[in-house]
């Protein structure tokens, strides 16, 4: 008989199966979500029963960190965080599969997938055939002689099974090792490894395909030439951090015992109590037969519940049961365009746009989007507009590829777009507003963003149209790749795609829009969050638009020159440490480093190493031993410059944009649960300003032109201001309202002594108690901070709460408030929810009780700028200023300010910042002008 080991990937598989069945949720009678437990459940159910296997074993994720996160502290970094109920489904499908009898293996240090590839080689040597059953493509570098990668059923798609013949053909690679290249090459967005920037799935295998590994493709940047092999160059450092991040490690400390992995009998009590308790009559007769039913509880009363938009359960009719991985996806295609009624109509002809024009002007609300050829508004053309006005309509026109002709048809709509009696309706309606900008159309009507409306509602949720029209309205959109294709270079654009499908498309867009406004318009004031719809993230739509449409020119040849300058600084650092290494070894590659460091030159003899063995060399552990030897300094200097350079002075040229010569930064409204914008390409908020190196990136933001010159306004510790306000301690208040310096007046404080005694390590100290605590700093983290004894810190601590005490109880306020009601609030009303505020797991629980203090403080200043900048944008318009509003990051917005207006416009910003949001101290914030955003600052 054939051995077969199965391998699961229970992480990979439990948020499939939770998405899987997002769009119709599984609610028990008790309001729990169990899309988690039922969707594993099932998976698992047909593997055993369709693949017969002799062993089995499931692999989980630690909570622990690994060496991929010491080596790359960003490693997984922008992955959401987990859903609440599918973090309340792992104890129960753990449960679910010590009752099928079968063995978890799980090691602190190390992923699943390292688990999982040790594991399956030594059961592939002992004679084995080897299924690792994931989704996961990182996988495909462990396939061999007998081990396979095994994707189940999903989605109505029939399994998947790859060997090394079916990895290379996916790949276009010879060897299924060169997979780890096309990782460190393209990186991986889901796990936050970065690659080269610029180089997707397909560049990277005609690369391999030419050069056969990662390593010659960067030794043969030069040869390249043009602008690959620039960003080959620039992404050097990253291509190998990001191989080393997608290597699976095989030598786990793990052993593959086969008696441990026998396929055994389920345990039916402990299957019969917990899917008594999961509610899973049908799947629970399916697996333990018709006595489950007669046995499960009189007093449980299975039934799926629908609940309403925010998780209530409401009385629904019982659907068919889910029987297979297959037939979930029956469940999930509730409604489509194919079983919907809808009329959408093609209006292309001038008598039909006027006809459409009169009729939507008799609205008060009308839902519109556009269909365009890309993502980047500042970038693409217009291919049609569509409108909505009642439930199951829609109308589309389509638009011509010359401008000049679009635009006319565009221009036709004025009266609409000019309205100030309806409301336009949208998704992400910046986007639109944009796009119709580089067509001279700027729209003065008032608007309605559902995805803000949904992002005030729940700010942790999902928000892109598709999700929320599956989730509250159970209909299912037509995808764009069914369409376009799907992403990559073969991706079409919506101008390759007949009239009557996009028509279809688009005119359902504007429909569901409108459905979703419907949904979400009235539960704004359930929840108290319609005042900063309408008086915060509504109106700054517009700003945004604006701010992004304007753009900010770069200084293209102060960056050339500065990376030239950078790349001597590099190699000299480098070369510094290789003669005082007394050996030439690969800087980058924290192993040899560590080596260097450890055992030839022995800096520390109590150095730590990491759970696969070699020794931690991260920033923190460097900056310890910095006073050692000069060899670490030079070090530190070789990272720095090398990340500046790559992800800033190499990188911002590259996205310029045609039209305008410009940087259009893009700012995301509705991603920050705290409120805060974020924004990307380029990431503003990340551009580094702590070092002297890092602030010269700032020099190369400059006017537009010799007639223009930055302006700069910075709030003044805004948070601090407001934690004073808000916690009402006097005496922060009052060193706010004599214009004290508030770091010293907290050093005077902390330590006992007179103000004019503080001395600069004493304020330094005091600077980081302040901000550190509206962040739940502990005594141990600020002692690592400030590399004072642990002592030290903890009575800067207890005398800052001695001295403040308003500030402690407003602390603890806020928990106990969060505690009751399950979310805290900004001054104006913005909220946060925090599920885990009451759980009983003390880190999980710790993590949302510093959410609790930090977000009002927080929140009340990202409310505080956006209501500065929504008065100084119009305040602008009302003047007829040339002066525009161009940068926000963090406290400060950046101008590009005519030089004739300076003097006008100093004073109005100012008076917007100070008055935007009053509080019970004074708000100041400090401005500067210069010919580049550096001198400004």
């Amino acid at each position: 008989m054939q051995k077969k080991l199965f391998l699961l990937d229970a992480m990979a598989l439990i948020y499939r199966a939770y998405y899987a069945l997002i769009r119709n949720p599984r609610i028990t009678s008790t309001g729990r979500n169990t899309n988690a437990q039922f969707g594993f459940t099932t998976t698992l159910l047909d593997l055993i029963n369709k693949e017969k296997p002799t062993h089995i074993a499931v692999a989980f994720d630690t909570h622990a960190p690994t060496e991929r996160h010491t080596t790359f502290t960003d490693y997984k970094a922008n992955r959401e965080d987990a859903p609440e109920d599918l973090l309340d489904a792992l104890p129960d499908i753990k449960r679910i599969i010590e009752g099928f009898n079968i063995p978890v293996v799980e090691l602190d240090g190390y992923e699943a997938d390292d688990v999982i590839g040790t594991l399956a080689w030594q059961a592939a040597d002992a004679g084995y055939t080897v299924y690792m059953v994931t989704p996961d493509k990182d996988y495909g570098q462990l396939v061999r002689h007998n081990v396979f990668i095994y994707k189940p059923p999903y989605m109505g798609n029939k399994e998947e099974i790859m060997g090394p013949k079916e990895v290379c053909e996916k790949w276009q690679i010879k060897d299924v090792h060169q997979v780890i290249d096309i990782l460190g090459l393209m990186g991986d967005a889901v796990d936050n490894i970065p690659g080269i920037a610029g180089i997707g799935e397909k560049t990277a295998m005609k690369l391999l395909a030419q050069y056969d590994s990662l390593e010659n493709v960067l030794a043969n940047a030069d040869k390249i030439g043009g602008k690959m092999g620039e960003k080959i160059k620039a992404g050097h450092d990253n291509a190998i951090l990001s191989k080393e991040l997608a290597t699976i490690i095989t030598d786990v400390p793990v052993s593959f015992h086969e008696e441990n992995f026998c396929i055994k009998e389920s345990d039916k009590d402990k299957l019969t109590e917990i899917f008594t308790e999961l509610e899973f009559k049908t799947l629970g007769k399916r697996i333990l037969g018709d006595g489950f039913a007669n046995n499960a509880g009189a007093d449980i009363k299975p039934k799926v519940v629908q609940t309403d938009l925010f998780g209530t359960p409401i009385e629904a009719e019982t659907p068919a049961p889910v029987e297979t991985a297959e037939a979930i996806n029956i469940l999930l295609a509730d409604k489509n365009i194919n079983n919907t009624p809808h009329d959408y109509q093609l209006t292309d002809t001038p008598e039909k746009r006027a006809a459409l024009l009169q009729l939507l002007l008799q609205h008060a609300e009308v839902s519109f989007d556009t269909e365009t050829t890309g993502t980047d508004a500042n970038a693409a053309d217009i291919v049609g507009m569509s409108f909505s006005v009642q439930k199951g309509t829609g109308y589309y026109i389509p638009l011509p590829a010359d401008h000049n002709a679009a635009k006319a048809i565009i221009h036709e709509f004025e009266p609409l777009f000019h309205s100030d009696k309806i409301m336009l309706i949208g998704q992400n309606i910046k986007y639109d507003m944009l796009v119709l900008k580089w067509y001279g159309m700027e729209i003065t009507t008032p608007v309605f963003d559902t995805m803000l409306a949904h992002y005030l509602i729940e700010p942790e949720g999902r928000r892109n149209m598709d999700v929320l029209s599956a989730q509250y309205l159970q209909y299912e959109p037509v995808s764009i790749e069914t369409l376009i294709g799907k992403k990559g270079k073969g991706q079409g654009t919506m101008r390759d795609v007949e009239v009557e499908k996009v028509k279809e498309y688009a005119a359902e867009d504007a429909d569901i829009t409108l459905q979703l406004k419907e949904k979400f318009a009235p539960v704004l004031p359930e929840r108290k969050v319609d005042n900063v719809f309408y008086e915060v993230e509504n109106p700054l739509v517009k700003v945004l638009a604006d701010m992004e449409f304007e753009g900010i020119a770069i200084d293209t040849q102060a960056l050339a020159d500065y990376s030239r300058e950078l790349e001597t600084e590099i190699k000299r650092a480098e070369e510094s440490v290789y003669e005082q290494a007394g050996v030439r070894f690969k800087l980058a590659s924290p192993k040899q480093l560590g080596e260097v460091l450890f055992e030839k030159l022995q800096l520390d003899p109590k150095a730590k190493k990491t759970r696969t063995g070699q020794y931690a060399t991260g920033e923190d552990v460097l900056q310890k031993l910095s006073n050692k030897h000069k060899i670490v300094e030079d070090i530190l200097i070789f990272r720095e410059l090398s990340k500046l350079k790559s992800t800033y002075v190499d990188a911002l040229p590259l996205l310029l944009n045609k039209r305008t010569n410009r940087i259009h930064t893009s700012y995301n409204q509705a991603v920050a649960v705290t409120g805060r914008l974020s924004s990307n390409n380029p990431n503003l908020q990340n551009i580094p300003i702590r070092t002297d190196r890092g602030r010269e990136v700032r020099k190369a933001f400059v006017p537009r032109n010799e007639e223009f010159v930055l302006l700069s306004a910075d709030y003044s510790q805004i948070e601090l201001r407001i934690i004073a306000a808000i916690s009402e301690d006097t005496q922060m208040m009052e060193a706010f309202r004599q214009g004290i310096d508030i770091h010293a007046a907290t050093a005077a404080k902390v330590y006992n002594v007179a103000l004019e005694d503080v001395t600069s390590d004493m304020r330094r100290n005091a600077k980081s108690v302040n901000f550190g605590i509206i962040y739940g700093v502990s005594a141990f983290g600020l002692s690592e901070n400030l590399g004072i004894p642990r002592s030290e810190a903890k009575m800067l601590i207890d005398n800052y709460f001695a001295q403040y005490p308003a500030i402690k109880k407003y602390m603890d306020d806020q928990i106990a408030f969060a505690q009751r009601n399950g979310y805290v609030q900004t001054i104006l009303g913005r909220k946060r929810w925090l599920k885990d505020i009451n759980s009983s797991n003390a880190v999980v629980r710790g993590f949302a009780e510093r959410n609790a203090i930090n977000m009002p403080i927080q929140g009340t200043a990202a409310d505080m700028i956006k209501l500065a900048m929504i008065s100084i944008h119009k305040a602008f318009k009302e003047h007829g200023f040339k002066s525009r509003m161009i940068l926000q990051v963090h406290d400060e917005l950046v101008f590009d300010a005519h030089r004739d207006e300076v003097e006008m416009i100093k004073p109005l910003i100012i008076d917007c910042m100070r008055n935007a949001l009053p509080l019970a101290v004074p708000v100041e914030a400090e401005m500067g002008v210069g010919n580049n955003w550096l001198q400004a600052h």
